[in-house]
């Protein structure tokens, strides 16, 4: 009995030396996850047994447990590298359209041949699908999960169809009186001609850049036109409620303030409401998008800046437009909450997937699988998915990766309290055989 009772011991001793030998060897493992040998007792008895005399039976491993302690943070220079701060699970598969998804903690991500984010086993990373201009992610399911492909050609450009203007006018400048109602002596070329002007850069849908200038004529004492040109030539602004003084051949605008320098209100709307100018093959020799219509908004985008008449110098105080020329790839960034993000040279950002992440109801059920991978089993409980930094999930941590949760003075420790297990299991079965020697040479 007592022999079978030291084996025993060797045995649980042996498989401690292992558990910690592997924590040591993987202690530069990217995301590993420690194991503990957790051991127990054996005790067989029978109805017929005296139990205040049973000594036991030996011992048995009854589990090596995964301990899912976070592990510390080393910091890179590479976007692709994640490490997850929390609770949670990188999610990967095989192939592009593979359900066969393995779980990992071990974010160190690049791209593949064909530019889609994969592991260092070739696995690509599942993201959830996200609204390309928003980022907002239209669902959160483990079956709409998709890889994230990083786009390798030039960013597409987009055509103008707004630009947003708000400026004070001097109140102090000389009118410059017309010689005839619809006679105007506006000469772009001629600056004795305007008050001010200002110019911004606008795009067609081929992605070029023209240039729109905007012109200020102070004609009465708080009446002022306003003037277009794209690319040097005059346009004609298409008022949609004319103000009283326009006439014929006008081709501006008439902008109009009150007392207070403010814009004057003509109920229900302003006396200078949004104007537009359409394109035409006249202005686009290119082969670009001929119906293309510009509106000049009298506000910022938000709408919290209009247009003043002050004592003061001519300043813009607002003058952007939407619209994007052709552009390169420049970065990829990804944020707390797991959102890729590819930014272009003409300043445009695309979003291209949110990393996702699951959970699990028992984490030490999963499955080891290598490389710093897990499946799920029957203990683990089905894959739970949810974004990133909400809920229960961790956030991400771009540029960066989670190290091996290994305590390397602890395990050290362990293996020495293993190693004298083990010598004394052992000395126990040398006891063992000396006495039963002994007793095989009484005569």
């Amino acid at each position: 009995m007592s022999f079978n009772i030291a084996l025993s011991g060797l045995s649980t001793s042996q498989k401690d030396l292992d558990v910690t030998a592997n924590n040591i060897a993987n202690v530069k493992t990217t995301g590993f996850k420690q194991s503990r040998a957790e051991f127990a007792d054996v005790y067989a008895s029978s109805i017929f047994s005296n139990n205040r005399t049973k000594t036991g039976d030996g011992a048995l491993t009854s589990m090596v447990a995964q301990q899912f302690s976070q592990g510390t943070l080393s910091f890179t220079e590479n976007a692709l590298d994640m490490a997850i701060k929390g609770n949670g699970f990188f999610t990967t598969a095989p192939s592009i359209s593979s359900q066969d998804l393995s779980y990992t903690r071990a974010g160190n991500f690049k791209l593949n041949r064909e530019n889609f984010i994969v592991d260092n086993e070739g696995n690509y990373l599942q993201a959830f699908p996200v609204d390309r201009r928003s980022g907002t992610t239209s669902s959160v399911a483990l079956s709409t999960m998709q890889p994230v492909r990083i786009p390798d050609v030039a960013g597409a450009p987009s055509q103008t169809s707004n630009v947003y203007t708000a400026f004070n006018v001097d109140a102090r400048v000389t009118p410059i009186i017309e010689a005839a109602p619809g006679a105007s002596n506006f000469d772009p070329a001629s600056p004795s001609t305007y008050h001010s002007s200002t110019s911004t850069t606008v795009y067609d849908s081929l992605g070029e850049s023209h240039i729109v200038n905007l012109y200020f004529v102070k004609r009465e004492a708080n009446e002022w036109d306003m003037y277009t040109t794209f690319d040097g030539q005059e346009v004609n602004l298409n008022t949609g409620t004319p103000s009283a003084t326009s006439v014929a051949g006008f081709t501006g605008t008439r902008v109009t303030f009150d007392a207070s320098g403010n814009p004057a209100v003509v109920p229900p709307n302003l006396s200078f409401p949004p104007v537009d100018f359409d394109l035409s093959a006249a202005l686009l020799g290119n082969g670009a998008d001929v119906t293309q219509n510009i509106q000049l908004n009298f506000q910022n985008e938000a709408g919290t800046n209009v247009p003043t008449q002050y004592a003061s110098n001519f300043e813009v105080t607002n003058l952007n437009q939407d619209g994007t020329t052709v552009g390169r790839l420049t970065s990829v960034e990804v944020d707390s909450s797991g959102l890729v993000a590819a930014s272009y040279s003409n300043g445009d950002t695309q979003f291209l997937g949110r990393v996702a992440l699951v959970s699990f109801a028992n984490e030490q059920g999963l499955q080891q699988v290598g490389s710093s991978m897990w499946r799920k089993t029957i203990e683990s409980g089905d894959a739970i998915a949810g974004e990133a930094n909400s809920g229960v999930y961790g956030a991400i941590e771009s540029s960066a990766l989670e190290n091996s949760n290994v305590n390397l003075t602890q395990e050290l420790v362990d293996m020495i309290i293993a190693q004298k297990n083990f010598q004394a299991n052992s000395r126990a079965l040398e006891v063992n055989s000396t006495l039963q020697q002994t007793i095989l040479q009484v005569r």
